[in-house]
């Protein structure tokens, strides 16, 4: 059997116009050959689709319960058509992040992938969330912080950056010499970005040496953290890897507090091998590795 679709395009409008020659107008043929058209189509089926009269043509019996599945079947091919009129000219990589890495990695690495031939989607979520969906393909390469393994999802190191105290140029703090003391630094207005359990432990050792009764925020993302050092007085802690260019700039001043252990924001980046090269994957990699190497 050799049904066209065109075939069911010309069944469909005889059977809504009820008649031959309305169908024939609209293709620019004549009645013959629609109705030619129709008698193989009926042949191919094994039913009669129309009643013909001088009138018109009547759908028979069969012909209505086949009309429905004839369009659904135009409707699927026409909506496939649309699709592939939409699809976008390049291939496609997703890319996800924790929302604290969207401007020391998103920014710099779409930079270095600006001429590349493919276009990016980036995503931010937490680290588990961002690992599962690298297991389902949903994303092609997360960043995450260091986290357990997944079978199936390679994680590769990419930055060990350490936890730093700032404050903005015009703070007090900015002022004194250094190196200060923990007990120096307490009493001033803190908001740490949250990194895990170690930041518990800095609020801990600050509480013990704090005289001030105002509260400890630790707060998220990075720019967050951040904003109240830059913009409200704050001293903050963030991990170095966020605010680099703003020490690079002397927008923010890192403090030294050499009581304070060596806290670190370790950065990994997890994606899945397969047996199928992307080409497109292996150069975000190779980006972000070239990144990681320049810092």
């Amino acid at each position: 059997m050799s049904v066209s679709l065109s075939d069911l395009a010309l069944l469909i409008d005889v059977a809504e116009r009820g008649s031959f020659s309305q169908a024939a107008a609209l293709r620019g043929w004549s009645q013959p050959q629609v109705s030619q058209r129709i008698a193989v189509l009926e042949a191919e089926l094994g039913h009669a689709l129309f009643q013909r009269h001088r009138r018109g043509a009547i759908p028979t019996a069969a012909c209505e319960q086949f009309l429905g599945p004839a369009r659904q079947a135009l409707a699927a091919f026409r909506q496939g058509q649309e699709a592939l009129l939409a699809a976008p000219p390049l291939p496609r990589i997703h890319l996800s992040c924790l929302p604290s890495l969207t401007t020391p990695v998103f920014g710099p690495l779409l930079l270095r992938l600006v001429d590349a031939p493919f276009e990016i989607r980036c995503h931010t979520d937490h680290s588990p969330q961002i690992m599962q969906t690298v297991l389902t393909g949903e994303i092609d390469v997360g960043f995450v912080l260091k986290c357990p393994a997944i079978a199936g999802v390679q994680v590769e190191p990419l930055w060990r950056s350490p936890i730093v105290p700032v404050v903005s140029p015009d703070h007090p703090l900015a002022r004194q010499a250094a190196p200060l003391k923990l007990a120096d630094v307490a009493n001033y207005r803190i908001a740490p970005q949250y990194w895990g359990q170690a930041c518990e432990e800095l609020i801990r050792r600050l509480w013990l040496v704090r005289q001030h009764s105002s509260a400890i925020h630790a707060i998220q993302p990075a720019s967050a953290a951040r904003e109240m050092a830059f913009s409200h007085g704050f001293l903050s802690f963030l991990p170095e890897l966020s605010v680099r260019e703003d020490l690079k700039a002397g927008r923010l001043i890192r403090l030294q507090i050499p009581e304070l252990p060596e806290w670190l924001w370790e950065v990994m980046m997890a994606y899945r091998s397969g047996k199928r090269p992307s080409t497109a994957k292996q150069t975000v990699l190779e980006a972000a590795r070239a990144l990681a190497a320049d810092a």
